[in-house]
This record gives structure tokens, C-alpha cells and sequence, in this order.
């Protein structure tokens, strides 16, 4: 079959056992450097991928999308339901109170953020009742006070369903101090787990408590609670519902109160896959010196060819080919390498887990209990690409120096 003499030659300079192994040496590491960088950015990209996956399902399934309030508590939560729903955007509206304050348990406290809900509207828009381990979400009735609390804060208490502790949340007053803690005795009906910080930061009452901890009239709810299709669209969706119904509404959404952490997030991932890079580019580094010396050491080849009539472009091409191999080999090892490990990564650190005994990720540490990894096409393409592009620029050097030899400075002293 036939072959263009650069790729023939090129090809039999790779396969050949060079009389150097240092060159020889030096071209593996080159193919498993590149191999360890494709496979760290596949592994690594794909389990902040996870990351954020879990965040989005989570945080974000525990949180409001978006929600829209009044000036004045709102009278007719309905009304407000009933118009959000117009928006295609909007699958589900339902009654939301919020506060903030502080949990007491036999001297112990820690700050708490309060949701009010309806238990029989909450998984309209929360994953909440997927994740109770005790008690019922159900259990949370109109006038009874009781309160559903994440792992983590009855882990810390040592609460149980069916203990009582105290919340203290401030209230404006016209005492000297402006502000007077009010306190309300609550009972526990429930524990979620999510496996998240907000298993210690989140606490559910229900809207009818929550409306009278807020010194609100019977059936006055604080806002209402949005579910959205695409919850990236939560800001201008809440707005525009807001700027129907007037001047005395506002919206607010997921943004305000997570939207740093993701941005966070996908800037961190960017870092990391640039720095990630710099391994690919040590190996690209590595091709140009194996390549440097093996036009060295055929510096006698090459002016034979060029006294049979290889051109230089020939010359340049067959060294092209030469790097070009490695950098295909490595990539392509890196990348199959890369696939199997961030599919099965889960299930590693799973078995180490097991076998040692201890929780690798805590959710008292972490804002996820475990190593998520979401492989996604896309960012195998893109590495791969980077990691070929790179080994291939890395051949143009060397292969120009080797095409510019002169037949007769070379072989004069062979």
C-alpha cells in the first residue's frame, strides 16, 4: 500500500530501536507524561463536575429558585400563585416564610435559618420529603410548633423526634436597644439528611407557625415560593413576574444567597484545568528535546535523503510525523485511562472508605458527603484536543532545525 515517504520514514523512526536509550527513555516519558496529564484533567474536571452537579440537585433543591414578596405581608397568597403560574417558566408557586435566629438546647446555640412551608405543598418545590430520615414532614401541624431540623443539628444537640428546644429571633422593638429577643418553644417532628452544609444551617416550620412567630395576621404569609424549568433563568424570570404585579412586590432568587458559591465554583474549575494543563505542557516540552536529540543523532540520515532529493519540507514532515505519533499514543492512552478512572472514581473511594474504616468526605467538613464524578463528552473532547494540539506545535521547532541541515556538514566526518 502506499505511504508518503515523510509518514513511511517517520513512522520507522518511531518504531526503530534507537542506538541512544537515553532518546528512547526520554520519548516514553514524554508518551506517559502526556498520558498522566490527559488523565488527571479527565479525572479531575470530571469530578468537579459532580461537584456541582450535586450542589445543583441539592443546595438547589432545598432552596427557593426564586421568590416574590410584598411590601406589606401578603393578604391573598394565591392571587400572587395564581399570576406567577401564567409564566411558562414557573412550575410550581407555594406559600414561604422566612427567619433567621438562634437554636437552644441546654445551654448549647447555633444560628439558624427557619423556612416556613406548607407540608402538603413543599414537594411541589423541594426534594425535602426525599431526604427525611426521621419523623415525617407531615407531622408539621398549623398551631403545634413543631420544627424539622437537619442531621447535622441533631447530631450536634443529640436531638431526637419528640425533644423540645428553644429559638430565639429578634424582633424590633422600641426599647433602648431597638431590637428584643423573642423566644419560642418548638418540638421536634423530624430530621432530614441531605448530605450538605445546609444539614446545619436549615430548619422547617410550618407557614402558619412562622406567620405567627412574625407577629403576622391568620393566613398572612411572607412571600411566595417559585419552582422553575431552568433555574439559571430565575433572575429574570422572578423580576418580570415582579414588575406585573406592581410597585408593592419584589422578586428575589437563588442568586443572592448561592449564586457567589457557584460562581465560585466555576472559576475554580478553570483554574485547575489551566493548571492542570501545565502538566500536558511539560510532556509537549519533553517531545521538543526527544525530538532535538533525535535529529541529532540522524543528522546522517538526514543528509542521505537530501542527497537523494528529499526536500526540506519532506525532512520537516518526517520528524512532524515522528512527534506527532508520540503525541497521538499519549493522548490516546491518557484519554481511555482518564474515562475508566473517572467512571469508576466513586466506587474507589467508596472501597477505600470501607476498607479503612473512615468518611473520606464529611458532610460536617463538606458541602457534599461523598466524591461525585459526572463525566461529560465535551471535556474529554476538549483535553484531548489541547493535549494533541500541544504535542503537535511541540514538533514544529525540532523539525525545522532538522530541515535546515546541509548534507555536506553532516556527513563530512562520517
Amino acid at each position: 500500500m502506499f505511504r508518503p515517504l515523510p509518514i513511511f520514514i517517520g513512522m520507522r523512526y518511531t518504531r526503530a530501536k534507537r542506538r541512544n536509550h537515553f532518546i528512547s527513555f526520554i520519548s516514553l516519558t514524554s508518551m506517559i507524561g502526556l498520558a498522566l496529564g490527559v488523565l488527571a484533567m479527565i479525572v479531575v474536571l470530571s469530578v468537579m463536575n459532580g461537584f456541582q452537579k450535586e450542589m445543583s440537585s441539592r443546595i438547589l433543591g432545598m432552596v427557593p429558585h426564586a421568590t416574590i414578596a410584598g411590601v406589606q405581608p401578603l393578604e391573598d397568597w394565591h392571587s400572587v400563585a395564581a399570576a406567577a403560574m401564567k409564566n411558562p417558566q414557573v412550575i410550581a408557586a407555594v406559600p414561604f416564610s422566612e427567619l433567621e435566629g438562634m437554636l437552644s438546647y441546654k445551654g448549647a446555640m447555633q444560628p439558624i435559618q427557619i423556612n416556613g412551608v406548607d407540608p402538603q405543598e413543599e414537594a411541589k418545590v423541594s426534594i425535602i420529603g426525599q431526604h427525611i430520615v426521621q419523623g415525617r414532614l407531615d407531622d408539621l401541624k398549623p398551631g403545634e410548633f413543631g420544627i424539622v431540623i437537619g442531621e447535622i443539628t441533631a447530631r450536634r444537640f443529640r436531638l431526637n423526634v419528640g425533644d423540645k428546644l428553644t429559638v430565639i429571633i429578634p424582633e424590633v422593638s422600641s426599647a433602648p436597644g431597638g431590637i428584643t429577643p423573642r423566644m419560642q418553644r418548638l418540638n421536634v417532628v423530624g430530621v432530614f439528611k441531605v448530605g450538605a452544609e445546609l444539614d446545619s444551617s436549615l430548619a422547617l416550620i410550618h407557614v402558619a407557625d412562622a406567620a405567627q412567630m412574625q407577629r403576622m395576621q391568620s393566613g398572612q404569609v411572607q412571600s411566595v415560593r417559585l419552582a422553575l424549568k431552568d433555574l439559571y433563568q430565575a433572575p429574570q424570570v422572578s423580576a418580570a413576574i415582579a414588575n406585573e404585579l406592581g410597585t408593592d412586590y419584589r422578586a428575589s432568587d437563588w442568586t443572592r444567597t448561592q449564586g457567589s458559591l457557584f460562581s465560585a465554583m466555576k472559576m475554580e474549575k478553570t483554574m485547575i484545568g489551566l493548571l492542570l494543563l501545565l502538566i500536558v505542557a511539560v510532556a509537549a516540552f519533553n517531545i521538543i528535546a526527544t525530538l532535538i536529540m533525535v535529529v541529532a543523532d540522524k543528522g546522517g540520515d538526514i543528509a542521505i535523503l537530501r542527497t537523494l532529493g528529499a526536500t526540506p519540507g519532506q525532512i520537516m514532515r518526517v520528524f512532524m510525523v515522528q512527534g506527532t505519533v508520540i503525541g497521538t499514543i499519549g493522548t490516546l492512552i491518557g484519554g481511555v485511562l482518564g474515562v475508566i478512572a473517572a467512571l469508576n472514581v466513586s466506587a474507589v473511594v467508596g472501597w477505600l472508605e470501607k476498607v479503612s474504616g473512615q468518611q473520606i468526605f464529611s458532610s460536617d467538613v463538606y458541602f457534599v458527603s461523598n466524591l461525585p464524578s459526572d463525566l461529560q463528552s465535551f471535556d474529554v473532547v476538549l483535553i484531548c484536543a489541547a493535549a494533541f494540539t500541544l504535542s503537535f506545535l511541540a514538533t514544529l521547532y525540532p523539525s525545522w532545525r532538522a530541515a535546515q541541515i546541509q548534507p555536506a556538514e553532516a556527513l563530512r566526518y562520517e
